[in-house]
C-alpha cells in the first residue's frame, strides 16, 4: 500500500477519536446551555438517575405479573416517602441542635482560652484571638475625629414600600419552588418508568437505528452501570453510617442520629464526602466535652470506619467498576459543581458514567470515553512502541513485567513486543524515523529483552505442570539465531532465542554484523544444528537473503531457516489508534526457499515448530549461470556492413 493510501486510511480510522474544533465548540455550547438552563436540566437529570435506580425494582415486580401502572406507582411512592421521612428526621434533628448550641458556648470559650494559655502570649492562637478582638473593636465603633469626642453610631433602618406581589416573591415563592421541583421530579420519574420501552425505541431511532446491537448495548450498559453504582453506593453508605451514628451516640456527641443520616447522604459526594461528614461531629465533640477525649474518640471512629469501608466493604460489594478513571471523577466533580452547584457535585459521577458508556459504543461520542474512561486508550503494543520511541527503558520493562503476571513471556513477545518492532519498522520504511531514533529504539528494546532474561530463567526452572511436559520439544537441540539486516532484527533474534530456551533448546543470539565475511566464524555454525535468520522487514532485500546460500555452502549439513515476522492476525487490520502495517511479501518467502532455506516462517511459534524438526538439511542450490552478455545493436550492424576481405 502506498504512503498516501496509508495516510488516508489512518485519518479515516482515527477520525472517531480525534478532538476537532467542531467537537470542542459543541461541548462548550452544550455546557453553556446546561449552565443557563439549569432550572430545567437539573430536575431532568435527577429524575433520570432516580429512574435508573428504580428500574431494576420495577422490572423485578413486573416479572411477578403485577400491572405496570400499579407497580410504578407503588415503587415511586415508597421511594419518595422514604426520602420525605428521612428529610423530616434531618430537619427535626437540626432544630434540636440549634436549641442546644448556646449551652456549648462555655466549653468552646474554655478550650480556646486553654489553647491560648498553652501557646503563651506569643502563640498562634493568642495572636489570632487578639487580631479578631481588634477587628471587632474597629468595626464596632466609628473612627474618632481628631480633637472631638467620639460620637456613638446612629442606627439607620431602611424601609421600602412593599405590595402583595413583592410579599409573594419574598415569602411564598421560596417555599413553593423546592416543593414544585420535587413534584416535577416525581411526575417525570413516573412517566419515565411508564414509558421506558418507548423512550428506548426513540433513543435507538435518534442515535443509531441502523445498528440496533450497538445501541441496545449502550442502553443496557448505561442503565446497568448507573443503577449498580447508585444502589451499591447506597448500601455502602448505610453500612458506613450505622456504626458512625452508633459510635457517636456512645461517645456522647449530641444528635448522633442526625450525623449518621447526614453521613449517609454526604458519602454520595466523591472523595470529600467523608471529610465533610466528619467535620460537623468533630466540631460538636470539641464543643460539648470539657476535655479532648471526645474529639480524639470521634476522629478515631471516622478513621477506623473509613479504613474498613474503603479496604474491605467497597471492594467486596462493588461487582463492577463504574468505568470512569479516578482522575476523571475529580475533574467531573469540579465541572458539574461549576455548572449546577452542590447538586452537580452529587450527580457528577453517575452523569459522567453515562457519558463514558455513550462514548464507548457510539463513535460520535468517543471523546468522552478517551478523556474519562478507565480502560487503556492505547493497545499494549502501541503503548510499548511509544515508550521505546521515547527511550524509556524503565517504564517499558515495568509494563512488560506487569503484563507477564497474566500471560507467558512467549505470548507477550508474540502479542506485544514483536508488533511494537513491526510498527517501528513500518515507520522506518515510510521515512518518518531517523537513524538516531532507530538506534535508540533498538537499544532500548534490547535492554528490555535483557532485563526479562530473569523471567526466562524462572520459567525454565519452573517444574512441569504435567508428566507430558517433562520432555520439551527443543531438548537437545543447538540453535543459532541471527539478526538479518538491522539492529531491530537483532532484537527479534534475541526474542526468538529466549523463546527457544524456554522450550528446552540451547539457543544463542548473534547480531547482524556477524554475517559479514570477516566475522562469519563468530556464528560458530559447527556447534549448531540449525540457524535462523530473523527479519522484521516484510520485504528483506535479496542481498540479505543471499546469506542463506553462503552459510549453507560453508556448512552443508546445517539447516538454515528464514523468519520474516508478521503482525498477529488480531492486529493485522489495524486498531483505532494505529494504522495497518504492510504484510509479509509472499514473493519474499518464495525467494528465501529458492535460495536454499530449509523452511520459512512468519511467527515465533511457526519458527520454533520448524526448528524442532530433525530432518536433514536441503542441498545447496546451484547458483544460476550468468546470461551471456549481448552485443550492442550498433556493433552488430557495424560488423554486418564491414566488407569481407580475403
Amino acid at each position: 500500500m502506498s504512503g498516501a493510501g496509508q495516510g488516508s486510511q489512518q485519518n479515516q480510522v482515527l477520525q472517531p477519536g480525534q478532538i476537532t474544533l467542531a467537537q470542542l465548540a459543541t461541548v462548550v455550547g452544550v455546557a453553556t446551555v446546561l449552565y443557563v438552563a439549569q432550572d430545567v436540566f437539573v430536575p431532568l437529570a435527577i429524575a433520570m438517575l432516580v429512574t435508573f435506580a428504580l428500574s431494576p425494582l420495577v422490572t423485578a415486580l413486573r416479572h411477578r405479573g403485577l400491572p405496570l401502572l400499579w407497580t410504578v406507582l407503588a415503587v415511586v411512592t415508597t421511594a419518595f416517602t422514604t426520602m420525605a421521612l428521612f428529610s423530616l428526621l434531618v430537619v427535626g434533628q437540626l432544630g434540636q441542635l440549634a436549641q442546644n448550641l448556646p449551652t456549648f458556648q462555655a466549653n468552646i470559650l474554655a478550650k480556646v482560652e486553654g489553647l491560648k494559655q498553652t501557646g503563651g502570649e506569643n502563640g498562634i492562637v493568642a495572636r489570632l484571638s487578639d487580631m479578631i478582638a481588634a477587628i471587632n473593636a474597629q468595626i464596632g465603633q466609628a473612627l474618632p475625629v481628631e480633637g472631638a469626642a467620639p460620637v456613638p453610631p446612629m442606627p439607620v433602618q431602611v424601609i421600602e414600600p412593599s405590595n402583595a406581589v413583592q410579599l409573594l416573591q419574598n415569602l411564598v415563592f421560596p417555599l413553593i419552588s423546592p416543593i414544585a421541583t420535587v413534584g416535577l421530579v416525581v411526575v417525570v420519574v413516573i412517566f419515565m418508568l411508564m414509558e421506558r420501552e418507548r423512550l428506548r425505541d426513540r433513543f435507538i431511532r435518534l442515535v443509531g437505528s441502523n445498528d440496533l446491537h450497538r445501541t441496545t448495548q449502550v442502553l443496557e450498559e448505561a442503565g446497568g452501570r448507573v443503577a449498580n453504582y447508585l444502589l451499591v453506593q447506597l448500601l455502602v453508605n448505610v453500612i458506613y453510617a450505622l456504626p458512625i451514628g452508633f459510635g457517636l451516640w456512645l461517645i456522647g456527641v449530641p444528635n448522633a442520629a442526625l450525623w449518621g443520616m447526614l453521613t449517609l447522604v454526604l458519602r454520595f459526594v466523591p472523595y470529600i464526602g467523608s471529610v465533610l461528614a466528619a467535620a460537623f461531629p468533630l466540631f460538636l465533640a470539641f464543643a460539648v466535652s470539657p476535655d479532648w477525649s471526645a474529639v480524639l474518640w470521634t476522629a478515631a471512629l471516622f478513621v477506623t470506619v473509613e479504613f474498613i469501608t474503603s479496604n474491605a466493604v467497597e471492594p467486596w460489594l462493588y461487582g463492577s467498576r463504574t468505568g470512569v478513571s479516578p482522575l476523571a471523577i475529580i475533574v467531573a466533580a469540579i465541572f458539574w459543581t461549576f455548572l449546577w452547584g452542590p447538586l452537580g457535585l452529587v450527580l457528577s459521577t453517575p452523569l459522567t458514567v453515562c457519558l463514558v458508556v455513550l462514548g464507548r459504543h457510539v463513535p460520535q461520542f468517543a471523546l468522552f470515553d478517551i478523556l474519562f474512561g478507565d480502560e487503556p486508550v492505547l493497545a499494549p503494543h502501541a503503548k510499548l512502541y511509544q515508550r521505546l520511541l521515547a527511550g524509556d527503558a524503565m517504564e517499558a520493562t515495568f509494563g512488560a513485567e506487569e503484563a507477564l503476571e497474566e500471560v507467558g513471556i512467549v505470548d507477550y513477545y508474540q502479542s506485544t513486543l514483536i508488533p511494537a518492532l513491526l510498527l517501528a519498522q513500518d515507520d522506518r520504511d515510510r521515512g518518518v524515523m531517523t537513524a538516531d531514533q532507530e538506534a535508540r529504539l533498538a537499544g532500548v528494546a534490547m535492554t528490555v529483552v535483557q532485563d526479562l532474561a530473569a523471567e526466562v530463567e524462572a520459567e525454565i526452572a519452573a517444574p512441569p505442570e504435567t508428566a507430558d511436559d517433562e520432555i520439551l520439544p527443543g531438548a537437545g537441540l543447538r540453535l543459532a539465531v541471527v539478526g538479518g539486516r538491522s539492529a531491530m532484527d537483532d532484537v527479534a533474534a534475541a526474542v526468538l532465542a529466549q523463546a527457544m530456551q524456554i522450550e528446552g533448546a540451547t539457543a544463542r543470539a548473534n547480531p547482524h554484523f556477524d554475517l559479514s565475511p570477516q566475522r562469519l566464524a563468530a556464528l560458530q555454525t559447527a556447534e549448531a544444528d540449525c540457524l535462523l535468520l530473523c527479519f522484521v522487514d516484510p520485504r528483506p532485500t535479496r542481498a540479505s537473503l543471499l546469506h542463506v546460500r553462503r552459510i549453507k555452502r560453508a556448512d552443508p549439513r546445517l539447516r538454515v531457516g528464514v523468519v520474516i515476522l508478521e503482525m498477529p492476525t488480531h492486529l493485522a487490520t489495524g486498531t483505532d489508534e494505529m494504522r495497518k502495517v504492510a504484510p509479509v511479501a509472499v514473493e519474499k518467502l518464495a525467494e528465501a526457499e529458492e535460495l536454499g532455506a530449509d523452511f520459512v516462517a512468519t511467527t515465533l511459534d511457526a519458527a520454533m515448530e520448524a526448528a524442532w524438526l530433525r530432518s536433514p538439511a536441503k542441498p545447496v542450490p546451484a547458483a544460476p549461470k550468468p546470461k551471456p552478455r549481448a552485443r550492442s545493436r550498433a556493433r552488430t550492424h557495424a560488423a554486418a556492413d564491414k566488407p569481407v576481405t580475403g
